[in-house]
């Protein structure tokens, strides 16, 4: 009987954890649907600013000495800095343990060999955090409010004060390390450069047009465009980011409640078969003891 108690009490805690899991995907899939709509808003704010540049970008002369900050390569990656953006709390699949291998098995090849000493890690998120700092990288800021929600004042006056510091000479580059959002159960590690700022190509003739007249001039929308697009692409990785993460754990928390269940069954199944035995074992002893006393 104490086998029988054990596989009750087995079945009593994974039906325990099957409540948890399923409580938790119910939450991450209410996040998830209010994190994507706001990314599908966003987007129609931040598509405009790329059609915007799609229309400025033929006419911009990136050797302008006035322009020629935001566009100038760098000859050599001795400075950089790589915001990388992850999650607060795990339960989350492979979200966060993928975009850090991303990060270890590329950064040779995007910064160089000695790219250890040469990059200043800005963690969003408790779990880049933790990783990196483990592993004795300098991590000169750690936040963990603004990825939780994401907002644009935030994520704005943050990247300001990285753009102020790449102008400064600072940093040769920034680039910006998160997961790009595909679907709920699939987000891409990706690693994007945010400065120096390319202008977007397009193939489409709609936004070829040389013969546009600016108001209130070509210059002034330039200066004021690339600081706002800059700042308009680094809060939509924000977004994607946050979108993935529900997804992921809504995914993951999906697949937990679907394996409880099928432990759950197998189990059952066991413990039915113990407990028959066991009334067999009963009825034969009873049965013997009967002949027993006959005989």
């Amino acid at each position: 009987m104490s086998g029988l108690k054990e596989i009750r009490n087995r079945i009593s805690s994974i039906t325990s954890t099957q409540k948890i899991t399923s409580a938790m995907k119910m939450v991450s899939a209410a996040k998830f649907h209010k994190a994507h709509e706001s990314l599908l808003r966003y987007k129609t704010y931040s598509n405009k600013v790329l059609d915007i540049l799609h229309q400025v970008a033929p006419t911009i002369n990136e050797n302008d000495p006035s322009l020629r900050k935001w566009f100038a390569e760098p000859s050599a990656l001795n400075s950089v800095a790589l915001v990388v953006l992850t999650s607060n709390s795990s339960m989350c699949a492979g979200f966060n343990q993928n975009l850090a291998k991303t990060i270890i098995e590329n950064a040779p090849t995007e910064f160089g060999e000695n790219w250890k000493a040469n990059t200043k890690f800005y963690c969003l998120g408790k779990k880049g955090v933790d990783f990196f700092k483990k592993r004795g990288f300098t991590l000169l800021s750690e936040n963990t409010e603004m990825v939780i929600k994401p907002e644009y004042n935030s994520s704005s006056e943050f990247m300001q004060t990285l753009t102020q510091e790449y102008l400064a000479q600072k940093y040769d580059a920034v680039y910006v390390a998160f997961n790009e959002f595909k679907n709920p159960a699939f987000q891409v590690p990706t690693i994007k450069r945010i400065l120096p700022f390319s202008t977007p190509k397009s193939t489409e003739n709609k936004y070829v047009a040389p013969n546009l007249i600016f108001e209130p001039t070509k210059d002034y929308i330039i200066e004021v465009l690339i600081p706002l697009a800059v700042k308009t692409f680094f809060y939509e990785m924000l977004l994607e980011n946050a979108v993935g993460e529900h997804g992921a754990r809504m995914t993951s928390m999906h697949q937990a409640t679907e394996n409880a269940t099928e432990l759950n069954k197998a189990l059952k199944l066991k413990y039915n078969k113990a407990r028959q035995a066991a009334i067999t074992n009963e009825i034969l002893e009873i049965v013997s003891g009967a002949e027993a006393l006959k005989g």
